[in-house]
């Protein structure tokens, strides 16, 4: 029997994303309840079921789902993310210590064999292996899988959100992550998309990765491999110095992960049931505002 009210939005949590939320159609028509809407995305997210199987409640599911998904394509869901970040940072609640890392998500078997709807022979996408990576599905030994990263301040709240492929590398991603990160300000200004710190772990430690951080003026913390350790020692003298460590610094990438499992506790979240990488990442995306929302509530 399902439980009314359970993981739905507060009311100070309404309250902050109502006013943002479009108020009519294209065709000048009201929209039903927002709040129904989003607590309907909201369950199907928690619970990870079919859409059709959403409890009448919240509506017509196709109502539910076309919003959701009309919401993804317009960039609703993601203003909301940046508003509530936009209003931490104003008053200097974002930490800009920066943790990066990924998880594994893995993918249900209904995720696979996207349509390729007005796809011409010879087009890229009829390639399976281009439709894979165009909708992040990778084959590691799991099976079918997708890579989440992402890039959390000090409190591990997500700032940024990438997907890849299941089988793709962490370092090769992280700066595409970096470029994700955008802050408006409050008021005027450009954006703020510099961490003042970035913390990874050992698969993130490449001589390409430390360049492009000092680049960015970013204070870097990660950890060397052990064969790079090796190989500078076996240079001697020409192997150059050690880059600098901050173990302290260290001692706080676990958010990352703690920010892993809090958003994995959506079934939807930690089982990829979408077939297209967007609608999937739609749901991280909220699952993150989610977080910031309990997290932020005044």
């Amino acid at each position: 029997m399902d439980l009314v009210g359970r993981g739905e939005l507060s009311d100070a949590a309404w309250a902050r994303i109502d006013p943002l939320l479009p108020k009519h159609d294209g065709a000048g028509r009201p929209w039903r309840d927002h709040r129904q809407v989003v607590n309907g995305v909201l369950w199907r997210l928690r619970t990870g079921a079919p859409w059709r199987d959403l409890p009448s409640r919240y509506g017509p599911w196709q109502t539910v789902y076309r919003l959701f998904a009309q919401w993804e394509k317009d960039g609703t869901w993601a203003k909301l993310l940046e508003e509530v970040q936009v209003r931490d940072d104003a008053v200097g609640a974002v930490e800009w210590t920066v943790s990066i890392d990924s998880t594994v998500a893995r993918a249900h078997q209904h995720a696979a064999g996207t349509r390729k709807k007005g796809m011409r022979p010879g087009d890229e996408s009829d390639d399976p292996a281009a439709v894979a990576r165009r909708e992040a599905l990778g084959r590691s030994r799991g099976g079918l899988t997708t890579k989440v990263h992402l890039a959390v301040d000090g409190r591990g709240l997500p700032l940024s959100i990438v997907l890849s492929t299941g089988n793709t590398a962490d370092c090769t991603m992280l700066p595409a992550v970096l470029d994700a990160i955008r802050v408006p300000r409050a008021g005027s200004g450009r954006p703020r998309t510099r961490p003042d710190r970035v913390v990874a772990d050992r698969a993130h430690s490449s001589r390409k990765i430390r360049h492009l951080l000092r680049q960015r003026k970013i204070r870097t913390t990660i950890p060397e491999r052990r064969d790079q350790i090796a190989n500078r020692a076996r240079r001697g003298g020409l192997g150059g110095r050690p880059p600098a460590f901050d173990t302290q610094a260290y001692r706080g990438r676990n958010v990352v992960e703690r920010c892993f499992a809090r958003l994995k506790q959506f079934r939807a979240v930690a089982t990829r049931f979408d077939k297209l990488a967007a609608r999937y990442r739609a749901g991280v995306l909220i699952a993150s505002l989610v977080l910031w929302l309990r997290d932020t509530a005044t």
